[in-house]
């Protein structure tokens, strides 16, 4: 929303000026490294992941410092550090926002990690 004074989540940079959107937003498996002692670090049990992404929004850094102070945890960024991929809101149970898509890796017999996490985190959450 071009009307938006605070895009927290904007159009890619590059996809600003593009008048025929086809075929140019960020599609593709890309790398992701994520950080220890977060909810997708569990969820994964690794550091480094690659995850499918269809879209041509990101993560506007302008008000990463911001949000991280008051506190937005980022658990997942590009190998370069410059784009969020993952985040999460620690006081709560299990919030947990991803840029790409996990449906596209997740199979009936084989759930994506962060569907099996967050029902994980149903089940213990409606014991209390």
């Amino acid at each position: 929303d071009s009307e938006n004074p605070h895009p927290v989540i904007d159009m890619m940079e590059e996809q600003k000026k593009v008048k025929n959107m086809g075929g140019t937003m960020r599609l593709g498996s890309y790398d992701c490294k994520l950080v220890k002692g977060t909810k997708t670090y569990e969820a994964y049990n690794v550091e480094d992941i690659a995850e499918r992404h269809r879209h041509r929004f990101e993560f506007n850094n302008d008000y990463r410092k911001d949000l991280e102070d008051k506190g937005l945890v980022i658990s997942g960024v590009s190998p370069d550090d410059f784009l969020v991929e993952i985040v999460e809101l620690p006081n709560h149970p299990w919030a947990v926002g991803c840029q790409f898509h996990p449906e596209f890796k997740s199979r009936p017999n084989r759930p994506h990690p962060l569907f099996k996490s967050f029902l994980e985190a149903i089940y213990e959450y409606s014991k209390n």
